[in-house]
């Protein structure tokens, strides 16, 4: 079974291909990104007459006034904000792009699926590093960055999932991952939590991530393969491979594909050193420990 078309009123049609089609247009321009979004943002909520009173000087409320501030991305930070290893110069537009999206889920034409779907199409072209065709992106995803992130063709991304790109995350053509899903790409030490890795982690062609899976840094979900609901993958997982568990592990090949697969016995390795990422830290970074604590472990000279 497959899904049927669904259409619009003619003139639902006509204004929602019209709004898309001009913030597209401001947002491949010249203009300064923040301003995009707060005009966006302000007529989505409805406070246009709210916002021109303030802008004209009239008095506000505290409240009102930390409302229409957040609406320009300029006044707003986000936890990706803090990393000390982000690409300033790139983050400077992805964050405004990502409140953008993020602030756009919080209205009630979210919920509209048809007008939802496109809209967030075509954020995507300006915040991922690649995106291709027939996508749809479904209400409530969140990125680290999202300028860390390629993306084939014809991919469905369900609510609530979590696409991590603070290291990079390469998602291939008809990839499917569902509801509350993390893929991940940077890890944390045992001992040092303060310490961060950085990974290459990659979903490969027509891979479906099932129902609240976890895909770890620096993985390998090969072409065709199926990880489990409820699944945690912490080392690759071969071509045609269906895995489940914690740790997910090969429990068999898809019916048809078994004489290009590989075999189940020792299918799954660890292979995360290869995509390991370096970076560098600027000389002049003002840092702080959130944790202030002694990491330095008795047994060890």
């Amino acid at each position: 079974m497959t899904k049927r078309h669904v259409s619009l009123p003619p003139l639902a049609e006509e204004g929602l291909r019209a709004f898309i089609d001009e913030v597209d247009e401001r947002l491949s321009g010249d203009e300064d990104t923040c301003d995009v979004v707060t005009d966006v943002l302000v007529d989505l909520h409805g406070d246009r007459d709210a916002y021109e009173r303030w802008q004209d000087g009239a008095d506000i409320s505290p409240a009102e006034r930390v409302r229409l501030q957040g609406y320009d991305p300029c006044n707003t930070t986000l936890e990706s904000e803090y990393y000390a290893e982000k690409d300033e110069e790139r983050f400077k537009r992805s964050k405004h792009l990502q409140w953008l999206w993020r602030q756009f889920d919080a209205t009630p034409m979210a919920d509209n699926v048809e007008f939802a779907l496109r809209f967030r199409r075509m954020l995507a072209d300006h915040l991922f590093e690649s995106c291709g065709e027939g996508c749809r992106f479904f209400k409530g995803i969140s990125f680290t960055y999202g300028h860390n992130i390629e993306i084939g063709d014809n991919v469905v991304v369900h609510d609530d999932v979590h696409l991590d790109d603070r290291g990079k995350l390469t998602i291939g053509d008809r990839v499917s991952i569902s509801d509350d899903t993390h893929v991940y790409s940077h890890d944390h030490d045992a001992v040092d939590q303060t310490h961060v890795d950085l990974y290459h982690t990659i979903i490969e062609d027509d891979v479906r991530l099932t129902y609240d899976s976890m895909v770890r840094a620096g993985v390998k979900v090969g072409e065709n393969a199926i990880l489990a609901a409820k699944s945690i993958a912490g080392k690759d997982i071969p071509a045609h491979h269906i895995a489940a568990g914690t740790p997910a592990k090969s429990l068999t090949v898809k019916d048809g594909w078994e004489s290009v697969a590989e075999p189940i016995e020792g299918a799954n390795v660890d292979r995360r050193a290869e995509r390991q990422l370096s970076y560098d830290l600027p000389d002049d970074l003002d840092q702080f420990d959130e944790f202030q604590r002694d990491l330095s472990p008795p047994d060890r000279e």
